[in-house]
């Protein structure tokens, strides 16, 4: 196997596992803090642990037209927006839920790439792989999908806006920004975002509410340096090299590893209908890659078949 294709592998299966502990670090984290504050600390911190590395390896931020168009539509899209409407809503949603609610986000991605990236085709393999994947999802968290209240209506609906917002940034950046920096594409909209979140969180919220214990602390830390910095630029850096549907199917991986977490810290049960839909979840992701599968396959056979003549 190459070394890149390792190193996707790698970065692809780091990302999603810490993607999938941050739903359980923000839920824990809003005993503390009230969303957008703590949002805002989170990507201003990120911002600031983003200049540090950028400054030690050397890394210039990139000022051309596109880039700067870029990190103000990604200040406000990726981040503002959508994480507020994630914070908020995970006030009245579990972490679990929330991260089967952004599962959304593959078919918002298959939807707006279909239409905007003519290159980036959506084969049967895919669509199958996102069907079942979200099927699996579902099967997991069936007995969770109902809401009691307004507010926990609300907040499902918030975390599936948030996921469309996504959608829309991952496939802009998949279009126009192949020759941004993946530090220098964080940056920008992280210190923007938090400068923000910070400004609307101290002029609306109920800042009674703020209490920086320990809990407050880890939660900001962890999810500006594990939650964003490494996550975003890994997830950037792989955009720009692998099939953005199949990058969007990490949506469906998180919600498992927020089930195991569950499992592990909350010491909450797994079913017969947990391991049923994670095995659909991962049936999902081996379709979506079938022809990439399908194409290694036939090249290890013809290079096995040519080593064999010789």
């Amino acid at each position: 196997m190459k070394t890149s294709t390792i190193k996707i592998i790698a970065l692809y299966s780091l990302a999603s596992l810490i993607w999938g502990s941050t739903w359980l670090v923000i839920r824990s984290g809003l005993n503390s803090l009230t969303p957008m504050i703590g949002a805002g600390y989170r990507f201003l911190l990120a911002s600031l642990i983003i200049v540090i590395i950028l400054k030690l390896s050397g890394t210039g931020i990139q000022k051309d037209k596109i880039a700067v168009r870029l990190y103000f539509y990604m200040a406000f899209f990726s981040f503002i927006i959508p994480f507020s409407l994630v914070y908020w809503g995970e006030q009245y949603v579990q972490s679990g839920l929330a991260s089967v609610l952004f599962g959304a986000f593959p078919f918002f991605v298959a939807i707006f790439s279909f239409w905007a990236i003519p290159n980036e085709k959506i084969d049967s393999y895919k669509i199958y792989g996102i069907i079942a994947g979200f099927t699996g999802i579902i099967i997991i968290f069936s007995q969770s999908l109902e809401f009691e209240n307004f507010n926990s209506f609300g907040g499902m609906a918030a975390i599936v806006l948030s996921a469309m917002f996504q959608a829309t940034i991952a496939v802009s950046i998949k279009k126009y920004g192949q020759h941004l920096n993946p530090l220098s594409m964080n940056f920008v909209p992280m210190f923007i975002a938090g400068i923000v979140l910070l400004i609307i969180g101290y002029s609306i919220e109920d800042k009674s509410k703020i209490n920086f214990d320990f809990n407050a602390i880890f939660s900001i830390v962890y999810l500006a340096l594990f939650g964003s910095v490494v996550t975003f630029t890994s997830y950037y850096w792989l955009l720009k090299r692998v099939n953005i549907v199949i990058m969007s199917l990490m949506a469906f991986i998180t919600p498992i590893v927020a089930l195991i977490l569950g499992w592990f810290i909350m010491d909450e049960g797994l079913s017969r209908r947990h391991f049923i839909g994670s095995i659909l979840v991962l049936s999902g992701l081996l379709i979506a890659n079938g022809k990439n599968i399908n194409r290694l396959r036939l090249e290890r056979k013809k290079y096995n078949g040519k080593y064999n003549t010789n």
